[in-house]
């Protein structure tokens, strides 16, 4: 397109040009010249049957003369600009505009036949090889009672007619020129509008596809073409994101396996060659075995994450209890809060609180958040979890008093497998698919999560749910 298409509508202008002159050269020009016999016949005919009904009748009838009729043929010969006749049914010249009047000397138009002209009252010739070059000749009969006496007949030069047809071709032509160069404006436009825009979109889509998403696409116009546009640059953008997250995913879960992957390698090599011996064979295959199991999780992460990310995933909407799902999140990790001294305080709305969800995946949401709360929590603090009510939402919050998140990580926390340095050092176990899994599940629901940390403090999660319309809760499904 970018080779082309401008060419293209040069082409098309120019064969617009050419074309334009051809037809006016031709159809245009034979045309006129028609219109002009036509309207020129129609005026010499009117003259011609007005002196055949007048003086000509009364000079075959002998009540003028001679040259009473021949100073009327002359004052006609002005005014029509034509020659006149007057002419006998045999092609003998009675009177002539171009000859003075002599009754001695006999003019004979040989071979003179007035059906010649069919059914018009013209022909456009040399009107039987009398005159040298072609004239337009007009035949009007004179009659005189009820017998044909004569005719009437006026000759016009066709070149007159010509000359009048160029003069009106050199208006067309002027006409079509200044046509021409108005659409040499569109042209123009065109090429401001819309060439070069679309070059420049062509240009950026070459370089988009050649991999530098990076290049910078400027649009001057805010119509379709610009929006266009600014839509390419926009797609450039996001497939460098995603070919960045690609590139990260890759590289993350590569570490992910690769660790587990080494550390299982390397212990049962030891075994295998006596470097471990043997009575410590049971301590070393319980690390393997935990390593498995990190392998496990991460797979089983990546296989829900895909499926939560597949469209039109099912959710098994139902109506129950939030507080219920809350007070046995909570009792799960009784122990583990028992080992590292840490309370979970529950502040919540009511005694019962019913939501419109999938029981199952949101309780899976309260563990990822709840999990991940303890495990970045100080010994002998407090993790609360409370509910509350706004415009038919229900808001749930997990807070923590532990180490925070740095500013520049909130807007990473919940893509996958990312950590921030921070947590690093404490999440030895963690895949970094739980907070993009949490994510994805509420998104599925149609709601949101959002995340207020300050480093070295704690960090709240918030996520909303639909409240129920229930109006009687203890018939309704738990």
């Amino acid at each position: 397109m970018r080779r082309t298409l401008y060419l293209k509508f040069l082409l098309a202008y120019l064969i617009f040009g050419i074309f334009g002159f051809v037809i006016v050269a031709t159809f245009v020009s034979r045309m006129t010249q028609d219109y002009l016999i036509r309207t020129e016949s129609d005026r010499l005919y009117s003259e011609a049957t007005q002196v055949a009904n007048t003086f000509a009748a009364d000079l075959y009838n002998n009540e003028t003369s001679l040259d009473s009729a021949k100073k009327q043929l002359d004052a006609l010969r002005v005014y029509t600009n034509a020659h006149l006749w007057i002419i006998n049914p045999s092609g003998r010249m009675i009177l002539s505009t171009e000859q003075p009047v002599d009754v001695e000397k006999e003019t004979i138009v040989e071979g003179f036949d007035p059906t010649a002209a069919g059914n018009s009252h013209y022909v456009i010739g040399r009107f039987f090889n009398y005159f040298d070059s072609d004239h337009l000749s007009v035949l009007s009969p004179i009659t005189s009672d009820f017998k044909l006496k004569g005719y009437v007949v006026i000759h016009y030069p066709m070149r007159n007619i010509e000359t009048e047809r160029e003069s009106l071709l050199a208006i067309d032509y002027l006409m079509l020129v200044i046509l021409f160069l108005l659409s040499l404006i569109i042209l123009i436009f065109f090429t401001d509008i819309v060439y070069i825009p679309i070059n420049k979109i062509t240009k950026a889509t070459e370089q988009y596809a050649a991999g530098n998403f990076h290049y910078e696409l400027q649009m001057d116009s805010d119509d379709e073409i610009g929006y266009l546009g600014v839509m390419a640059a926009y797609m450039a953008q996001e497939i460098a994101r995603q070919e960045d997250d690609q590139k990260r995913f890759v590289a993350n879960v590569s570490h992910d396996f690769r660790s587990p992957l080494t550390s299982i390698k390397g212990y049962l090599e030891a075994m295998m060659d006596g470097t471990i011996p043997p009575e410590d064979h049971e301590k070393y295959l319980g690390i393997v075995l935990n390593e498995t199991e990190r392998l496990r999780k991460l797979t089983n992460g990546l296989l829900t994450l895909n499926n939560l990310n597949t469209a039109g995933m099912l959710l098994d909407i139902t109506v129950f209890d939030i507080n219920e799902v809350i007070r046995s999140v909570a009792a799960a990790f009784e122990g583990t809060c028992r080992s590292k001294k840490i309370a979970i305080e529950l502040i919540l709305t009511d005694e019962k609180f019913y939501v419109s969800a999938d029981v199952e995946k949101i309780k899976q949401v309260l563990y990822n958040l709840v999990d991940n709360a303890i495990k970045f929590s100080h010994n002998d603090s407090v993790i609360r979890i409370e509910t509350s009510e706004k415009k038919s939402k229900v808001f749930v919050s997990v807070k923590d008093s532990g180490i925070g998140i740095p500013k520049d990580a909130l807007n990473q926390i919940f893509d996958r497998f990312y950590k921030s340095d921070l947590s690093r050092g404490k999440d030895k176990k963690g895949t970094g698919l739980g907070l993009a899994i949490t994510r994805e599940i509420i998104r599925a629901h149609g709601e949101n999560i959002n995340v207020i940390s300050t480093e070295g403090i704690g960090s709240e999660f918030i996520f909303s749910l639909p409240v129920a319309d229930v109006n009687d809760p203890d018939e309704e499904e738990v």
